[in-house]
């Protein structure tokens, strides 16, 4: 968060392997190049920091998957049009 590391995990952590996850998906939608399937969160969230931690107006947020990619977001102001 804004160039910070806030959480990390591995792919290990997750309770279903990444095929499971892409085969249940796809029983109900179909599946294209660019789109994410979110699986959860690890140890670490706002709510449970010391102080807490809560996303606001101007935050950019990255997620990283080693060998996959960088997936970029800004936080914007609830009710703001994104171009």
């Amino acid at each position: 968060m804004n160039g910070e590391e806030t959480q990390r995990a591995t792919i290990d952590d997750l309770v279903f392997d990444v095929p499971a996850l892409v085969e249940y998906c796809s029983t109900f939608t179909i599946l294209e190049p660019g789109d994410v399937i979110i699986t959860g969160t690890t140890g670490g969230v706002g709510a449970y920091r010391k102080p807490p931690l809560w996303l606001k107006p101007g935050d950019v947020v990255e997620v990283e998957v080693t060998g996959v990619g960088l997936l970029r977001n800004f936080v914007a102001q609830e009710g703001a049009s994104v171009s």
